[in-house]
């Protein structure tokens, strides 16, 4: 004789080839000794020392298996697509929340801005000599144009995929490794995120949790574009500013992989936009060159060759 324990609670009891009765089935049965498997004289002994290899054990074992209730059906886990796009979503979320936080559409709408200030420049992490002047201007999407020295009289400008340098002695094309650099800090910049990687629908927004940047408790979400580029954005937890974005990209010459970031502090409210007073540029953790803005301003009225660097070029005294 043996012990069946049902999945539902119910205590069956089986000998030899006979079929296993439960007791709720014998109550309701018509015949219940005809439905009671019979047991010989030998059978009943063997029964005997069978439940007496057990003892009260087995009393126990039979009155708690009577109580039991059912079990429970497994919980269902979520599956991998609901997971992914739950991520999804929150991760988008986390954007949304910073481009309200930058001013919402009056900072989408941005036709230009200009900043001003002293710029430090870093070799192996270390501060060289003094500070530089320096007048930056950007239009989205691809026009940019910086003034260096109190004189202004030394120019740099990126239009489009090109850069050029302006001084008293004309107009020349830059090296291709600073117009290189300048364009992949471009392609990965905040602006370029939200404006065309969160509207590409092939774009993957992954949110990673939270992070500490700069001693602030920061979301950090990442965009991965259809060419499996990636953009990193930590974002202040309660302001939902930005206080970094981190790319990578892979030397062309040496093949090992480069970490560029970016770090915003000190926001200041200009024209209605939240605008950072100190920026940070790093290179694989060391800074390379650390912005203090000293004024700002959005959507100026230009003159209308003021992207051309020929005419640039003629207004400089020689």
């Amino acid at each position: 004789m043996a012990l069946d324990l049902s999945p539902h609670g119910k205590v069956a009891l089986v000998a030899g080839g006979s079929r296993g009765i439960d007791a709720e089935t014998a109550r309701g049965s018509r015949h219940p000794r005809r439905l009671l498997p019979r047991f010989t004289g030998r059978s009943t002994i063997r029964l005997g020392k069978e439940f007496m290899k057990f003892g009260p054990f087995a009393i126990i074992l039979l009155a708690a298996a009577a109580i039991l209730p059912p079990r429970p059906a497994a919980a269902q886990a979520p599956s991998p697509d609901n997971a992914a796009q739950k991520n999804s979503q929150q991760a988008r979320a986390a954007l949304n929340a910073m481009v309200a936080a930058l001013g919402g559409q009056l900072w989408l709408d941005m036709k230009n801005m200009m900043r001003q200030g002293q710029v430090a420049a870093f070799f192996q992490g270390n501060p060289d000599p003094g500070t530089e002047k320096t007048f930056e201007f950007h239009q989205w999407p691809d026009h940019d144009r910086i003034e260096v020295t109190k004189h202004r009289d030394v120019l740099e400008f990126f239009i489009g995929r090109q850069g050029w340098e302006v001084t008293y002695r004309g107009k020349k094309p830059l090296d291709k490794d600073i117009v290189d650099d300048y364009m992949r800090r471009r392609d990965h910049s905040i602006e370029v995120a939200v404006k065309l990687w969160m509207n590409e629908p092939n774009t993957i927004l992954l949110y990673e949790g939270q992070h500490m940047a700069e001693r602030h408790l920061a979301e950090q979400v990442t965009l991965i574009s259809p060419q499996n580029d990636a953009i990193t954005i930590l974002l202040d937890a309660q302001t939902h500013l930005p206080l970094q974005r981190i790319f990578q990209w892979r030397d062309p010459t040496y093949h090992d992989k480069n970490t560029d970031t970016e770090e915003y502090d000190d926001y200041h409210i200009v024209d209605g936009i939240p605008t950072p007073f100190t920026i940070t540029h790093l290179k694989n953790g060391d800074t390379v060159r650390q912005y203090y803005v000293t004024r700002a301003a959005y959507n100026q009225n230009l003159p209308d060759n003021f992207w051309d660097p020929d005419a640039a070029a003629r207004k400089i005294k020689k």
